[in-house]
């Protein structure tokens, strides 16, 4: 229930204020698991990713959010999990894993932290592994212009969330090269998506 609360107050934010666009959300599958791959620029991003599809998603969040129990009650009930930075964290993995198997969406940052310069970074390998242990379609998605929110250049960007086609990993999960190869390509489909969401507001 708080969860489709915040996330119509969500659609009403970023609707009026920012005009937000979106771009291919016939793509989102209406049943089944699936992840959803997004560029991360913004604290402002994992709100806005879910806010105009009808799927809940579920995110991995870092685990200093969960220090304050305040804020760790209001993470769990937008179905936001505990990820350690910087490390492999086979806790969060098999939490995504499990969430996935039961058939709900994943959303992912695979970059892993947010871009200080708006470019897309270099994905991490584990969205490929989650992938590769649930078999779920990926779906890329890119952001664009939330780093812009409240900055000097402009306090109410024009927003766009677009998302693509599914992809799927069919190499060899115990191989790195074959999952570090396909996080990249979703981030080189997300930077493709980006692109087009720029030219498109």
């Amino acid at each position: 229930m708080f969860y489709k609360f915040f996330r119509l107050l969500c659609r009403l934010w970023y609707g009026i204020f920012f005009r937000a666009k979106v771009i291919g959300a016939e793509n989102i599958p209406k049943t089944g698991a699936f992840i959803l791959a997004a560029n991360h620029m913004a604290n402002w991003d994992p709100p806005f990713l879910g806010t105009f599809i009808d799927r809940e998603v579920n995110y991995m969040g870092k685990e200093e959010l969960f220090k304050n129990p305040v804020m760790a009650a209001i993470c769990r009930a937008l179905h936001v999990f505990p990820v350690k930075r910087g490390a492999a964290d086979k806790a969060a993995i098999k939490t995504a894993v499990k969430i996935l198997k039961g058939g709900e969406c994943l959303g992912i940052f695979p970059e892993g932290t947010r871009s200080k310069t708006g470019k897309i970074g270099k994905a991490e390998p584990g969205v490929s592994l989650i992938a590769a242990l649930t078999k779920a379609p990926i779906i890329p998605a890119a952001i664009v212009n939330t780093e812009k929110i409240f900055s000097a250049e402009s306090k109410f960007p024009r927003l766009a969330v677009v998302y693509g086609t599914p992809m799927y990993f069919d190499g060899n999960a115990k191989d790195k090269d074959n999952l570090a190869d396909f996080a990249n390509k979703i981030m080189n489909e997300v930077a493709k998506l980006k692109s087009f969401g720029e030219s498109s507001i």
